[in-house]
């Protein structure tokens, strides 16, 4: 049942600045009631809480779950009481003697606490609390689709070799990073999806990028000159054609592993011993036999732990091996695409519910369950994001070891990682299994836990952390981001135009992959592309960006779509954000949008599917690219030397 609260007169402004409230949650983390992005508060359904909790592997009728002490996270220097504790076993394998109370002298990491009674031990995670910050020459950066590169030598995508080309390039302009999609795994089967933040799992990579001739043994390989040209051609010049291009790039690959006496060999890769890419290797593997969707697999290979699961991996052992081999020649191409500057990675929200994460972690996660959004502007209806969610008591019970697993592989090779939707470390909304979007609630995350975690492999992996944080957020979320040197993300479609006001620890764009390119807006475009597909675009947002653009810009409202873009970014780089960032699509008038939100490969075909209308090695020619790279450079230098500008 939903309707107005009594502070329904608030103003916009006060809604922005507190957030979406919520009753507190039950003891398995349910919230009764929330209020919307339009302010409108919502009383749960009992029922609907009952499906939630029947998710969970709970019993609706019990007031709470299961007692978990599996783990115990703490702040670095803190002494908290351990009943029975006799010793603490450093991870690197040091004993030290204790007696009901933790030493104040553990340092940061992953310990094991030896209880008497109890045999198995309970983790020790040790966290410094805070997050890594960004080295101070990380000042501004792209924000790029490596999708949507392309140069005479890649194969009808953009590959880790132009990453590396736009990274060398953007070095020796002056940037310090380049926000990329999330590179992650895709089912290698096809039909394939094409959206970054869908992918099988979260933790690998999808061969798709790999630069195949800079596989050791491909120049000795008969017939991949007429693969890379089938590549090329589905490449196209207005659409992507994902299938295509795996198609051939894939079996590029299997000709260079089954007739290169090097494939395979590599000192490197013999030296691999990673059970986690072995079990995505047999997933791999067991999806091109059985197909996508592992529910509809043979009950037998339904879990990863039954034994016809290993017997299939035997049986199969070359190519199981095969894919290990394409996990690590991504690892490698990503690890030289980051050398000439700071990558920063982007992290999904969740990944596929038929895919590589969900077969293997199925036993924390709530059965049926998807997570998206409530009723606000960009889905007045909720959203849907058909992702799974984890169970916050059966995550702590597995010590949080999927998290964990999940933030170290994203961290490497990356020097900073974005977190999509960084609200859901503190909170998800939940819908229960054939419900509705708006019939869901939120359920709250361990959220401190979660979050010590993070700073935690923020540290050892040498890695700053961006959480995005647009949309219903409520009170108290961004403080906690900002005590925890967590940067926010500040978007200026949505934002104050005074600069003064931005925060400092935050990174700073004009737009994002789901909004209007600035020419988008500039030109109608936008407009006109959102009426093509059937939709009601708000013509009246549309002329205000417009009037807001020409007035930052300091450019009259006819002037040329170029000298807005530029005048935009100079103004925007201005900011006092430690990190700004200009979208390559911006730099270059691309008109049409990376994405439309809520809509599907069939209601819009060029979804993360558009390739940049210049080659990735003549981005230094193309005028309004040179003069946003100057505009950034200048403006990010001003605000250094003349901090006093920056809310001017």
């Amino acid at each position: 049942m939903t309707g107005q609260r009594p502070d329904e007169q608030r103003t916009d402004e006060e809604r922005r600045q507190q957030g979406g409230r919520s009753s507190p949650p039950d003891a398995w983390g349910i919230v009764p009631g929330y209020e919307d992005a339009f302010g409108t508060w919502t009383d749960v359904d009992p029922a609907v809480r009952e499906q939630l909790v029947a998710a969970m592997g709970g019993d609706p009728s019990a007031d709470r779950p299961p007692e978990v002490d599996a783990v115990l996270v703490i702040r670095a220097g803190e002494t908290p009481e351990v009943p029975d504790l006799i010793e603490v076993v450093l991870e690197g394998g040091e004993v030290i003697a204790a007696d009901g109370i933790l030493p104040a002298d553990v340092p940061l990491g992953y310990h094991d606490l030896h209880l008497r009674g109890r045999a198995e031990p309970q983790r020790l995670i040790v966290s410094p609390g805070q997050a890594l910050l960004p080295d101070a020459t990380i000042s501004w950066g792209w924000a790029a689709q490596v999708y949507a590169l392309w140069s005479e030598t890649s194969w009808g995508i953009g590959d880790l070799r132009d990453l590396r080309t736009l990274g060398s390039w953007s070095a020796s302009q002056g940037a310090g990073t380049i926000l990329i999609n999330p590179l992650h795994a895709v089912t290698p089967v096809t039909p394939r999806g094409t959206s970054p933040y869908y992918p099988t799992s979260r933790r690998f990579l999808d061969p798709l990028y790999l630069a195949v001739d800079e596989v050791r043994g491909a120049s000795d390989v008969d017939g991949l000159p007429e693969l890379m040209a089938r590549a090329r051609r589905a490449g196209g010049h207005e659409r992507i054609d994902r299938d295509e291009v795996f198609t051939a790039k894939i079996e590029a690959l299997e000709r260079i592993w089954e007739s290169s006496p090097t494939a395979g060999r590599e000192p490197g890769f013999l030296a691999e011993d990673d059970p986690g890419t072995h079990a995505f290797a047999v997933y791999c593997t067991l999806a091109e036999h059985h197909g996508t969707g592992w529910r509809a697999w043979p009950d037998a290979l339904s879990h990863p732990d039954n034994v016809e699961v290993a017997a299939f991996a035997a049986a199969h052992a070359d190519r199981v091996r095969f894919h290990r081999w394409l996990q690590w020649l991504c690892e490698q191409q990503l690890r030289r695409a980051g050398e000439p500057l700071a990558l920063l990675g982007d992290l999904p929200i969740g990944a596929d519910p038929d895919g590589f994460d969900a077969w293997e972690w199925q036993d924390v996660l709530a059965d049926g369950v998807t997570v998206g959004a409530p009723p606000d502007a960009l889905g007045p209806h909720g959203q849907n994001w058909m992702l799974p969610a984890f169970v916050p008591w059966k995550l702590r019970a597995a010590r949080y070891e999927p998290f964990i697993d999940m933030l170290r592989r994203a961290m490497r090779h990356v020097g900073g990682l974005r977190i999509d939707h960084v609200l859901g470390l503190f909170r998800l909304f939940w819908i229960p299994p054939g419900g509705a979007a708006a019939s869901g609630t939120y359920v709250r995350m361990p959220s401190r836990e979660l979050l010590d975690i993070l700073a935690l492999e923020s540290h050892r992996t040498d890695t700053f952390v961006i959480g995005e944080d647009l949309g219903t957020v409520e009170e108290g979320v961004r403080d906690e981001l900002d005590a925890r040197d967590i940067l926010r993300y500040q978007v200026w479609w949505f934002e104050d135009d005074d600069l003064g006001r931005w925060s400092a620890k935050a990174l700073a764009s004009v737009s994002t992959h789901d909004l209007p390119t600035v020419a988008g807006v500039w030109t109608g475009t936008d407009e006109a592309d959102l009426r093509a597909i059937g939709q009601r675009p708000d013509g009246a947002w549309h002329a205000e960006l417009r009037e807001r653009i020409a007035a930052a810009a300091a450019v009259p409202i006819d002037a040329p779509a170029g000298a807005a873009i530029v005048g935009l970014h100079r103004r925007v780089a201005r900011a006092p954000n430690r990190i700004v960032v200009a979208q390559l699509d911006d730099a270059l008038a691309v008109p049409h949008r990376i994405n439309v939100p809520g809509t599907d490969s069939s209601e819009r075909p060029e979804n993360w599917s558009q390739p940049l209308p210049v080659a990735v090695d003549a981005l230094a020619d193309d005028p309004t690219v040179q003069a946003v790279v100057t505009a950034m450079r200048e403006g990010r230098e001003r605000r250094v030397t003349a901090s006093g500008d920056a809310g001017g």
